[in-house]
């Protein structure tokens, strides 16, 4: 992929909360332009992350982060801001404001970010609300709504400026499955009407399969398993990468986290040795 094609670079990055555990571990990527890119991994293996390091939230302990051949900079208030403008967010929680409607909250970046007028961003508010199925819940209170009510309205407050570069963390979580084919339906119908530049993280392999261009899969410790296109993952014959697509309990990747024996931690191991 050329620099011209590339949108996000993520070079050579490695990145841990604190000093005692590596999240991203030496983590290379690009996100092609215009294109549909999934992150796939178990939970814990440093998908969000990924994001925050792209917003600006945190910075790279090493490496580079390059937003459109820009290296993302987080203590540069006037670059992060300019750059956030350009890119639209779905937090894996919706992040909605409670004390809020609906209708405001879909509202709140066109207010905060522009200066068009009210009548414009009414118009702007209910477009989106209606890509999502939730016009006529424009007057409820976030209290009102349901769990995957919230997350569509958190879709549609993520695409109002229309940004060329949309992240989706967990978009499908808590949506009932007609609800999941619609909104997987309406991201890459989006990528392709606007020509935006799509990353989409999240535990959905079918839906993820069936819209993206590119997958990348990632695993503990923050490494990158294997990328490609869907089909070759798919079919794909590395143990940890079937695990994973076709949802396998045993195998390479482990249910639990990393943790002494058990006998250890019930204050068990030097009773249970003694009557050996």
């Amino acid at each position: 992929m050329s620099a011209s094609d590339t949108l996000i670079e993520i070079d050579h990055v490695t990145f841990g909360y604190d000093a005692s555990r590596t999240i991203l571990n030496d983590v290379s990527l690009r996100f092609a332009r215009g294109k549909v890119t999934a992150v796939l991994g178990n939970s814990g293996c440093g998908k969000t992350t990924l994001l925050r390091l792209i917003g600006g939230v945190h910075g790279a302990t090493s490496g580079r982060v390059v937003f459109d051949g820009e290296v993302v900079d987080v203590h540069d208030r006037a670059q992060l801001y300019r750059l956030r403008r350009r890119l639209g967010m779905l937090f894996q929680f919706g992040a909605l404001f409670t004390d809020l409607t609906v209708y405001d909250n879909v509202a709140f970046p066109l207010r905060e970010m522009t200066d068009l007028p009210e009548a414009l961003i009414h118009d702007i508010v209910l477009m989106k609300l209606n890509a999502v199925g939730l016009r006529g819940a424009a007057g409820l209170k976030i209290s009102e709504v349901s769990g995957g009510m919230a997350r569509r309205i958190a879709l549609a407050r993520a695409i109002a400026l229309d940004p060329e570069l949309i992240m989706y963390d967990e978009p499908f979580a808590g949506l009932d499955l007609i609800s999941m084919g619609v909104a997987a339906k309406l991201i890459r119908t989006l990528n392709d009407v606007t020509g935006a530049t799509t990353i989409l993280i999240s535990h959905d392999v079918p839906e993820c399969m069936a819209i993206s261009d590119h997958v990348v899969l990632m695993a503990g410790g923050g490494r990158i398993v294997a990328q490609g296109t869907p089909a070759e993952l798919m079919g794909s014959t590395d143990p940890e990468v079937r695990q994973f697509v076709r949802g396998e309990p045993d195998g390479p990747v482990k249910f639990h986290y990393p943790a002494r024996d058990i006998a250890d931690d019930f204050g068990l191991g030097a009773a249970a040795g003694g009557r050996a």
